[in-house]
């Protein structure tokens, strides 16, 4: 055997008897979950979607249960608001409201409210770079010059103004307020930006049967992601006869103007949509695509373009519609077909 044969073998045999006794190869570390309180407390109207029955996580609590851990998201679901002080606050890395009314009030469902102090403090984490998102009535939540003991079974006479820095803190935090809604309908709404985290597969525009807010006091500085055009609403259960009801599209006789945006609020990144309302759309690829885009962005997992465009897009969303009363989304007897979530 010739010594270079020799060299070589000893050579594979030291090689060996390292890797034998090398400690094994950890693999890379999983990224760690962000988390996100979805806070559900309603001191208005309680959507179905949030209610909780017998005990039982509510329907999109159980559906976002499933697409968190997926999409990187750990949830906590919660209808304390007694829980707001800054230190519980800044164990999450974003807040995801679906709530309603005052919450500094228990209200309609009784669970414990906020306190002012724990109101600042959810306003200063976001501020302090906290991510928020925001869905449906998220934007029928702490409305200016109104209380838990305020009537809005009547035309909201007040909400039809946009009040600019004179509105409520929350509501320049989130970026804009629901006026009044009109009966569930079919609507087109245009997609401005099919970059933004969740948008790309949503073309130019798209219909999606839902209730849809008329809103305003909108955020200048707001970046739109879904324009509503009122012109192109239908009622697919009108029978010319006693559906839809009288005033069922006042709320819609006006410009285009926002329904989804993203802004910065400090620090803080914040996204909000108007859908949200029935537990079909909770079920849509269509919405949990936009819906886990908008968390994606709002803890920072991914970064995009939020250029404010409002002036560009909705030229005339100040313009506000004829006031009118509320009116039922849906004729009697007629629900909302579904699976299991």
């Amino acid at each position: 055997m010739t010594a270079t044969l020799r060299l070589l073998r000893s050579f594979a045999c030291i090689l060996a008897c390292a890797c034998l006794f090398a400690p094994a190869r950890s693999h890379a570390a999983t990224p760690k979950l962000k988390k996100v309180l979805y806070f559900t407390k309603c001191s208005n109207f309680e959507h179905s979607v949030v209610k909780r029955r017998n005990g039982e996580p509510s329907w999109s609590e159980q559906i976002l249960a499933k697409l968190g851990p997926a999409h990187g998201i750990e949830f906590t679901f919660s209808k304390d608001g007694s829980l707001f002080t800054p230190d519980y606050l800044a164990q999450f890395d974003a807040f995801f409201f679906y709530t309603s009314g005052d919450l500094l009030a228990p209200g309609k469902d009784g669970n414990p409210p906020m306190t002012a102090a724990g109101k600042q403090a959810l306003l200063d984490a976001i501020a302090g770079g906290k991510g928020f998102i925001g869905a449906h009535s998220a934007a029928d939540t702490f409305h200016s010059d109104e209380t838990a003991d305020t009537n809005t079974n009547q035309p909201r006479t007040w909400r039809y103004q946009n009040r600019g820095e004179k509105a409520d803190p929350y509501t320049r935090m989130i970026g804009g307020e629901l006026i009044v809604h009109g009966t569930q309908q079919i609507a087109k709404v245009s997609v401005t930006d099919p970059k933004f985290p969740g948008f790309a597969a949503r073309g130019v525009s798209f219909e999606m049967m839902e209730e849809w807010y008329s809103m305003t006091n909108f955020a200048p500085d707001m970046h739109v992601l879904l324009v509503q055009q009122p012109d192109a609403m239908r009622d697919p259960h009108a029978n010319g006869k006693d559906w839809p009801p009288t005033g069922w599209d006042t709320p819609y006789q006006r410009p285009p103007y926002p329904s989804t945006w993203a802004r910065m609020h400090g620090k803080g990144r914040v996204f909000y949509t108007s859908i949200g309302h029935r537990e079909d759309t909770w079920m849509s690829p269509v919405f949990q695509e936009i819906l886990l885009g908008g968390i994606a962005w709002a803890v920072g997992n991914i970064d995009a373009d939020i250029t404010p465009n409002l002036a560009q897009v909705t030229p005339r969303a100040s313009e506000l519609p004829p006031v009118s009363g509320p009116v039922a989304g849906l004729p009697k007897g007629v629900t909302v077909p579904l699976t299991q979530p």
